[in-house]
């Protein structure tokens, strides 16, 4: 016979406990126990406090071998890790990522006669002429005019320069300067350098060319890095856009302003190298070492000429070479950077930075010694070559750049100061207050004169606006953890 006993505990409806006792009044040897929760809905979420504490009860113990404790050894200390959580797994997922490659193509002018050479101006522009006498180039361009005439007079109905909302522009004068950050170029090599150079893409800024290397003489990273240099884009800054791949590290470089693929380059080794973006990582022209410069390259220039092939370049060995890279070999004319008021056998002076945005001849260049040379490579005699010296810093002028609105202001950087210019005035029309580290650079804004930027070695970059503020920088943004050069 088989009873059943049901005994409730705590209040009721909450749980009961079955229990089945075998035949003859004893308890079952094997006793099923089942446990049954009962809640009604409104009290799902509610702490549950309806349990008693009970004291613990005395399961026994284990009897101890004396003999056995001699086949072991104790840990001591022992940690025994015990987690009452199911095991999981952290998963990341990302987006797929697209990768842009840049993709060119090298237009080439054809369609000219064999004996006409399409490099030679001369030669194009005659043949130009004697085709526009031609009768039969006259009459098809008369066939055409009286096609287009339809779509031009359609045109002249509708006034593509009119303006609907003359005066309706907002006022952004009383806005506080602003700025941030929008792109992270990184060194992609393991061995990181610094940024001796940048030159950004003539046509639209859509690219930068930037020159790496380490200056410091006997610097241990000098044997473990890399040569390279990168042009990046600005849309994709986790990887360059091009390699350059000199045979020395690259202390300056600069864009083509009249043709883009061209690169001029100033090696540590002394050497100018010419590249061109569609030819690969290679430099297409390379001066030769004993025609160069003896100290690094400092500072590089393209000038404004007829043509798009000469260049200008300085070095801490006191020279200034001129080059074509048609013919890179050799320098075209140099120049020694001599101090008239020096003492007796004093050395020429050492370039550090070029200035030579404007045309005629007429040059600055700031040398290592603290003076800024204004110099004529057109001059009539060859000791007037080197004109009027400005005392300017107490260090190397690191700086040097014109106002591209007035040319004859110009403005230096050194020590700790910036200093503005007159050509006809051999002392600075304005200094800034001395700053408590090194000031390394500077550049003009090219769409308001007065506004230029500055770059110091604490990693700030201060933005000046001299018609706003004479004694302090009206916006200043500090890159954290780095030097800006």
């Amino acid at each position: 016979v088989v009873r059943y006993a049901r005994v409730r505990l705590g209040p009721p409806g909450l749980w009961r406990a079955n229990l089945r006792e075998a035949s003859g009044g004893r308890l079952a040897a094997a006793m099923e126990i089942t446990t049954v929760y009962q809640k009604e809905r409104r009290e799902f979420g509610r702490p549950v406090g309806h349990f008693a504490t009970v004291s613990p009860v005395d399961l026994g113990g284990f009897d101890t071998a004396p003999t056995k404790r001699e086949e072991y050894i104790e840990r001591n200390p022992s940690s025994l890790a015990v987690q009452a959580v199911p095991e999981q797994s952290e998963h990341q997922v990302n987006t797929e990522r697209f990768k842009y490659t840049s993709v060119g193509m090298f237009h080439q002018e054809g369609g000219w006669p064999k004996d006409v050479d399409s490099t030679e101006k001369e030669q194009t522009t005659r043949y130009r002429k004697k085709v526009e006498k031609d009768e039969e180039y006259i009459r098809q361009v008369k066939a055409l005019g009286e096609v287009i005439e339809g779509p031009i007079m359609q045109n002249i109905a509708v006034d593509i320069y009119e303006e609907y909302f003359q005066g309706e522009y907002a006022d952004h004068s009383t806005e506080p300067p602003s700025a941030k950050t929008l792109s992270v170029f990184k060194d992609p090599n393991e061995t990181k350098r610094s940024v001796s150079s940048i030159s950004w893409y003539p046509d639209g800024g859509k690219k930068l060319a930037v020159a790496f290397s380490t200056l410091q003489f006997q610097d241990w990273r000098q044997e473990a890095m890399s040569n390279k240099s990168y042009i990046w884009d600005v849309n994709n800054p986790n990887a360059p856009d091009q390699e350059l791949a000199p045979s020395s590290p690259l202390n300056c470089l600069q864009y083509n302003p009249k043709d883009p693929n061209l690169l001029v380059s100033g090696a540590y080794n002394g050497l100018v190298q010419c590249w061109d973006t569609r030819r690969g990582e290679a430099p297409v022209e390379t001066s030769i070492i004993e025609k160069s410069h003896r100290d690094p390259v400092y500072d590089v220039w393209w000038l404004q000429g007829k043509t798009a092939y000469e260049c200008a370049s300085t070095s801490t060995d006191g020279q200034v070479l001129w080059w074509d890279i048609r013919k890179l070999a050799e320098p075209a004319e140099q120049l020694s950077l001599d101090d008239k008021g020096a003492a007796p056998g004093a050395g020429p002076m050492g370039g550090v930075s070029l200035e030579y945005s404007t045309a005629g001849g007429k040059f600055l260049v700031g040398t290592e010694q603290g003076k800024v040379v204004a110099c004529n490579r057109k001059a009539k005699n060859p000791s007037d070559r080197v004109g009027t010296i400005y005392e300017g810093h107490c260090g190397p002028v690191y700086a040097l750049a014109r106002n591209p609105f007035f040319p004859k202001y110009f403005m230096t950087v050194g020590d700790w100061t910036v200093r503005l210019w007159n050509e006809d005035i051999k002392t600075p029309v304005m200094t800034s207050n001395y700053a408590k580290d090194y000031i390394l650079d500077a550049t003009w804004s090219p769409t308001r004169p007065g506004v230029f930027a500055t770059t110091k070695m604490d990693g700030t970059l201060d933005v000046w606006d001299y018609f706003y503020k004479q004694n302090e920088p009206a916006l200043s943004l500090q890159a954290k953890g780095c030097i800006i050069l």
